[in-house]
């Protein structure tokens, strides 16, 4: 018998025949004597239609009551999955939020869990009722509903695994693991069994979608085993625990794994990401004195716009510069009106931007031992002439911008460099 978190997510919940699908699955879990509680996102496209509700009702909203309207999309479909289970023979309830309840600090829309208070839900769940739990929300400091942010039903999922210390949280999606790189674009990707913390926190990090950043933290932090599944499977798919899809797990559990399957050396690299969320900003004639990048950056950080990748060129030799870097597209109007507004402090020439980028990243904890990573996939894109604009490391990853019309072509090629192409 073990305690299982299944989290389900906009997709999976569209609807009154998938919210049955979704109480199938979980039924079938159930009939393995497990302890399940689940957690649930917004029907897809509900809580952005609740969100123009709010900038409707008053542009200027008060956060909170943001978080009060937003909160029920939640709400609706753990009622909903709840009603349904009970339909087909299986007892369960739903657990709102501030019932649990899920303590919350920081600002309204934003707010991280900082406890859940599990005993009632336990014992619930041991009497043999399956626990559903709205995901992106609890209860802030002040007793009024809050929210975590945009996908944050993950982190919920996580956090509710790591307070009754689950066996496994399943992260249900509409696809059935975590791929080399986008089946969309290599018809070869390959689903990985294993992917450790790190690895999957990069991957999220530069463009793959499967998982939140945040709740992939979490994870690490908790040490919550993940697995990513598939909702949308048949009606007679036997349960998770019959058909893995991708488990996210610690490197020493990983390497504990490749020993026992007596696998002399794991893969140099774990996947390729993309993302065209890019935006790149250049100033020129930039000082080349000290502080003149903290001026840059400094107003930026205060705004919480997130900059990536970082050049500056070389000194001109009347003493100045141009800095380069990339901010998220959504973050770009803000960005530039920030800058603009500092011009006299910076002290640059001329602001140009480019949204017409993407950013490629490859991605594995083999890097670690291994040298010429970067070397090979600089030499790979400019075998095929695709000209690389700016580049950021860290001690699994290589990143590089690219234009956006070679997005695909780079993916292709840097998967078949690194071996990742399937049968």
């Amino acid at each position: 018998m073990a305690r299982i978190v299944m989290k389900f997510g906009g997709t999976s919940m569209a609807g009154t025949e998938r919210i049955r699908r979704v109480a199938q699955i979980v039924q079938q879990q159930c009939a393995n004597g497990d302890h399940v509680a689940v957690v649930v996102s917004a029907m897809a496209g509900e809580t952005d239609r609740l969100i123009n509700f709010c900038r409707e009702a008053n542009p200027l909203y008060d956060p909170a009551e943001y978080d009060a309207v937003v909160a029920n999309g939640e709400q609706v479909t753990s009622g909903l999955l709840a009603m349904t289970l009970q339909a087909m023979g299986t007892p369960a309830r739903s657990w709102l939020g501030w019932q649990l309840p899920i303590h919350t600090i920081g600002t309204h829309a934003k707010a991280r869990i900082e406890n859940i208070e599990t005993d009632r839900l336990l014992a619930s769940m041991e009497s043999g009722n399956v626990a559903i739990i709205p995901g992106f929300q609890g209860v802030s400091e002040a007793g009024r509903i809050s929210t975590l942010g945009r996908g944050g039903s993950d982190t919920s999922a996580v956090a509710v695994a790591a307070a009754i210390k689950a066996d496994r949280c399943d992260i249900y999606t509409d696809v059935d693991g975590v791929y080399t790189t986008d089946p969309r674009i290599v018809a070869r990707a390959q689903k990985l069994s294993n992917v450790t913390y790190e690895e999957m926190l990069e991957l999220a990090s530069v463009g793959a979608k499967v998982l939140q950043t945040r709740s992939v933290g979490l994870a690490m932090k908790e040490n919550v085993r993940i697995q990513v599944l598939s909702s949308f499977g048949d009606q007679d798919a036997p349960p998770a625990d019959s058909i893995p899809g991708t488990m996210i797990i610690s490197e020493a559990e990983l390497e504990a794994l490749e020993l026992e399957n007596s696998k002399v050396e794991r893969q140099l690299i774990t996947g390729i990401a993309h993302d065209k969320n890019e935006a790149k900003v250049t100033l020129t004639r930039v000082p080349d004195e000290p502080g003149a990048v903290s001026n840059i950056f400094t107003p930026l950080s205060e705004a919480a716009i997130n900059v990536d990748m970082i050049i500056q060129n070389v000194g001109r030799d009347r003493g100045e510069t141009d800095v380069t870097f990339t901010c998220p597209q959504s973050d770009l109007t803000r960005c530039i009106e920030i800058l603009e507004r500092t011009q006299e402090k910076i002290g640059f020439n001329r602001l140009i931007s480019d949204t017409k980028v993407s950013k490629i990243s490859v991605v594995g904890v083999g890097m670690k031992s291994h040298a010429g990573v970067a070397s090979d996939m600089f030499s790979a894109l400019a075998d095929r002439k695709i000209n690389i604009l700016a580049i950021t490391t860290s001690e699994i990853k290589v990143s590089v911008l690219i234009d956006e019309d070679e997005t695909e072509l780079a993916v292709r090629i840097l998967h078949t460099t690194y071996g990742l192409d399937g049968a």
